[in-house]
C-alpha cells in the first residue's frame, strides 16, 4: 500500500472521529503521524494545523446546518485563537522535539481526565 493511500486512510478515519466527537483532528493525527508514519513532532503538529481550516469549514457547515453553532461565541473564540496560534507557533520552534511530545501527551492526558471526571 502506498504512503498516499495510508495518509488518505488515516485522514478519513480522523475526519470521521473529529466530526463525530467535535475535536480537532490533531488530537488523533499528531500521534498517528509521529508513531505510525515516523514524522517528527514539530512537522506533525505543523501539518495538523494546516489541515484544521479545511476540515473545520466542512464540519462547521454541517453543524451550522443543524443549528448547533453559536455565532457570537464562535467569533470571540476565533479572534483569541488567531492571536494565540501565532504565539504558540513561534514558541513551538524553541521547544525540543522530546519536550514537545511530552507536553502534547500531557495535554491529551489532562483533557481526557477532565472529560471523564465531568
Amino acid at each position: 500500500m502506498t504512503e498516499r493511500v495510508k495518509f488518505s486512510g488515516a485522514g478519513f478515519l480522523v475526519g470521521i472521529l473529529s466530526g463525530l466527537l467535535g475535536v480537532g483532528g490533531g488530537v488523533f493525527l499528531v500521534p498517528i503521524m509521529v508513531s505510525y508514519f515516523s514524522i517528527s513532532q514539530h512537522v506533525a503538529q505543523a501539518t495538523s494545523m494546516a489541515i484544521v481550516v479545511p476540515t473545520a469549514i466542512v464540519s462547521s457547515a454541517v453543524y451550522g446546518f443543524h443549528g448547533n453553532i453559536e455565532i457570537g461565541l464562535s467569533l470571540n473564540l476565533v479572534l483569541g485563537s488567531i492571536c494565540g496560534a501565532s504565539i504558540g507557533a513561534r514558541l513551538m520552534k524553541r521547544i525540543p522535539p522530546v519536550r514537545l511530545q511530552q507536553l502534547f501527551g500531557l495535554l491529551l492526558l489532562v483533557v481526557g481526565l477532565r472529560m471523564i471526571i465531568t
